[in-house]
């Protein structure tokens, strides 16, 4: 069980280091394998604090579900013909990467 204080302060720390990057920035990091594709269904801090708290529980469910994952040639590909901006945080040795998370639209009557 991860100590819910230790998974704050990182949560805290995480947060302020988590930044938006431009793909060019971050492809020499694809390219020697340390991106990580974070799924917007899921929170990046979270994902990084539990990175960083070693949760192996939660991050082996993720991979399982899809939803982390290292960034895949077509992701590299479409991020590239976007100029995608992306959600970043260092958790060494990775580099989670995520895609602007999409707001839920509302429910049109």
């Amino acid at each position: 069980m991860i100590n819910e204080k230790i998974l704050a302060s990182l949560r805290t720390e995480i947060n302020q280091q988590t930044a938006q990057l431009p793909w060019t920035e971050l492809q020499r990091f694809f390219a020697n394998g340390s991106v990580i594709a974070v799924a917007a269904e899921l929170d990046l801090i979270d994902v990084g604090a539990r990175i960083a708290a070693d949760d192996k529980a939660s991050v082996q469910e993720w991979m399982r579900l899809g939803l982390l994952m290292r960034a895949s040639d077509e992701q590299a590909s479409d991020w590239q013909a976007q100029n995608a901006l992306l959600w970043t945080v260092v958790v060494k040795p990775w580099i989670l990467v995520q895609q602007e998370r999409l707001q839920p639209q509302a429910p049109t009557q």
